[in-house]
C-alpha cells in the first residue's frame, strides 16, 4: 500500500488518528502534501489534495475519523472507513502490510448481530438445523457428525463451491486497495452448527491456496 491519506472534523482529530496509525508502525507525516513513499500517512481536511492524488493516479486508502466535516467531496464524503476513536486500533491493524493478503471465515449468531468489518455476509439459515436433530442438538459445528449433516445437503456444497470461484479472484483486488484483511461472515439462529461448518469448510478450502493466509473464528463459541 502506497499511502493512507487520513481526514477529520478538526485538527484535534486527525492528530489522534495518526497518533494510533504510528503506533501501529505506520510512518507520520504533519505536512499536507502527497508522499509517494510505502506505508506513509497523509493528514488532510483539503478536498484538493484528493484531488490532486486522483489526478496523478496515486492508490490511496481514504480514512475519516470523527463526525462529518461538512465539506463537499472531501474526506466524510469519500472515505473508504468512517471511523470513531475505539475502530482506529482495529482499523490501523486491518490496514497495515502484510506479506500476503489475510481471509478470515468467521461463524456467528443473528441474535447477538452480524460481526463489525464483515466484507461478506452469508445467510446460512437455508440449510436444515441439526438443533432440531436431537442427537445433535448439544453438539457443535466442530463435531464430524454435525458436519456430515450440514455438508451433507447439496445446497451446502454449491454455496462454498461458487464462494471459492467468487471471492479468490477478488482477493488480490481487495489488496491492491489496501484491504489486506477480507472477513467472509456466515451468520445462521444460534451460531453453533451451520454457520460454523460452513466457516470451518471455506477455511479448509481456501488453506490450500498459495498467496493467502487463513483464520477460522467461531464467535459464540469463542466467547
Amino acid at each position: 500500500m502506497a499511502l493512507v491519506i487520513v481526514g477529520g472534523a478538526d485538527d484535534s482529530r486527525v492528530e489522534v488518528a495518526l497518533g494510533v496509525f504510528e503506533s501501529e508502525g505506520w510512518s507520520r507525516a504533519s505536512e499536507v502534501a502527497i508522499r509517494d513513499g510505502a506505508d506513509s500517512v497523509l493528514a488532510t481536511r483539503d478536498p484538493d489534495v484528493l484531488r490532486a492524488a486522483d489526478a496523478r493516479g496515486i492508490r490511496y486508502v481514504l480514512v475519516h475519523h470523527g463526525p462529518d466535516d461538512g465539506v463537499p467531496e472531501g474526506t466524510y464524503a469519500r472515505a473508504h472507513h468512517r471511523v470513531e476513536s475505539r475502530q482506529l486500533p482495529e482499523l490501523a491493524r486491518r490496514l497495515r502490510s502484510r506479506d500476503c493478503p489475510l481471509v478470515t471465515c468467521l461463524a456467528f449468531s443473528y441474535r447477538h448481530g452480524i460481526p463489525e468489518g464483515s466484507a461478506w455476509v452469508i445467510d446460512a439459515r437455508f440449510l436444515d438445523n441439526p438443533y432440531w436433530v436431537p442427537e445433535l442438538r448439544d453438539l457443535d459445528g466442530r463435531d464430524p457428525s454435525v458436519r456430515d449433516h450440514v455438508l451433507g445437503q447439496a445446497a451446502a456444497g454449491a454455496v462454498l463451491d461458487r464462494l471459492v470461484a467468487t471471492v479468490l479472484p477478488l482477493v488480490p483486488a481487495y489488496a491492491e486497495r489496501g484491504r489486506m484483511e477480507l472477513t467472509i461472515a456466515f451468520g445462521c439462529t444460534g451460531g453453533r452448527h451451520r454457520s460454523v461448518v460452513l466457516a470451518a469448510e471455506l477455511a479448509r478450502r481456501l488453506s490450500s491456496i498459495d498467496g493467502i493466509e487463513v483464520a477460522c473464528r467461531f464467535r459464540e463459541l469463542d466467547e
